[in-house]
């Protein structure tokens, strides 16, 4: 069962926080195991099924980068072992930094290298957030082509990662 059905709200990549953990605690009391220990075992079974459900249901919702990948994957946007179509130009200035990564030799160069790293997720991130912000409000067409735009916006950020990556390895070394 898709994790916002079983909430009962609209899928969105912004949710109210405080909503949703009260959502997970009422249907945590509703479906308690030990509510129904007297129960024959299929009933058992069932409940046991809708609280792990729930569970893992709050662990995604909660968590904006699981949410984020979670609506991406229900839409089957995400496949395991594809290869991203990332645009020339991104891919340019990140070939630059890691040429510039592997010529590190001293903390000032990192430095620089990691707040240009940095401001380059802050970009991306406000692109997302421009993306994502009225998502519920648009209509299906709209929204399949917005969601293409986040999956090149998720492609980046999980390549910019990586570089933060070893840039904090390298970082261990100075």
């Amino acid at each position: 069962m898709n994790y916002f059905e079983f909430y009962n709200i609209p899928e969105s990549f912004h949710l109210d926080e405080a909503a949703l953990k009260k959502q997970f605690y009422q249907l945590s009391k509703q479906y308690h195991p030990d509510f129904y220990a007297t129960e024959g075992d299929e009933k058992q079974q069932e409940i046991l099924e809708l609280s792990t459900l729930n569970n893992k249901a709050y662990q995604t919702l909660a968590d904006p980068a699981k949410r984020l990948e979670y609506v991406l994957r229900s839409h089957d946007l995400l496949q395991e072992g594809a290869k991203p179509q990332l645009p020339g130009d991104f891919l340019m200035e990140m070939m630059d930094i890691n040429e510039r990564m592997m010529e590190v030799d001293n903390a000032d160069q990192l430095r620089d290298i990691t707040s240009e790293v940095l401001a380059f997720e802050g970009d991306i991130n406000e692109q997302l957030s421009k993306l994502t912000t009225d998502y519920p409000t648009l209509d299906d067409t709209a929204k399949e082509s917005r969601l293409n735009e986040i999956l090149n916006i998720y492609y980046k950020q999980k390549y910019l990662l990586r570089i933060k990556e070893s840039l904090d390895t390298f970082a261990a070394r100075f």
